[in-house]
């Protein structure tokens, strides 16, 4: 963990994504998520084929199960299964996220802020998504305390 981390900075990855988010108007917001979602990495079949119940995240209002994956290098990665046609602003904000967190320590993915999902979706009139959204954040933080935690 890097002494920012630790000192509580947001790390150089989280802040950009914040950053950018906060300087957007509303329908510069929606045409950016409509366009995030769309770079959700799809998930391996590898992971597919697992069973999901250990995954899903039941606070959601729509099915999202949520996969972390340990590199080599103690890093993580994340994937999701998610219909993003039918969820756009889900997938948006998991890419969103991935795109900060991905192959980074885990540190990094504890490091995002307790109120990130509200920093992202300020001004866009989607409240009921937030609760299932800030689940879904709390599950990575989750996986990656998990990681911290194992010998």
């Amino acid at each position: 963990m890097t002494e920012s981390a630790t000192a509580g900075a947001l790390p150089p990855s989280i802040a950009t994504v914040l950053r950018r988010f906060r300087a957007m108007a509303r329908e510069e917001k929606m045409q950016a998520l409509l366009a995030q979602s769309r770079r959700l990495e799809p998930l391996p079949a590898r992971l597919a084929a697992l069973d999901r119940a250990a995954f899903t995240v039941p606070e959601c209002q729509t099915r999202v199960d949520l996969f972390p994956d340990v590199n080599p290098d103690g890093t993580l990665h994340f994937y999701a299964d998610v219909n993003a046609r039918q969820s756009p602003t889900i997938a948006a904000v998991l890419a969103l996220t991935f795109s900060a967190v991905n192959d980074q320590p885990p540190a990094v993915t504890l490091a995002l802020p307790d109120d990130y999902v509200r920093q992202l979706m300020q001004d866009i009139g989607l409240g009921a998504r937030e609760t299932g959204l800030a689940a879904m954040i709390e599950r990575l933080k989750r996986h990656a305390r998990t990681v911290v935690a194992a010998p």
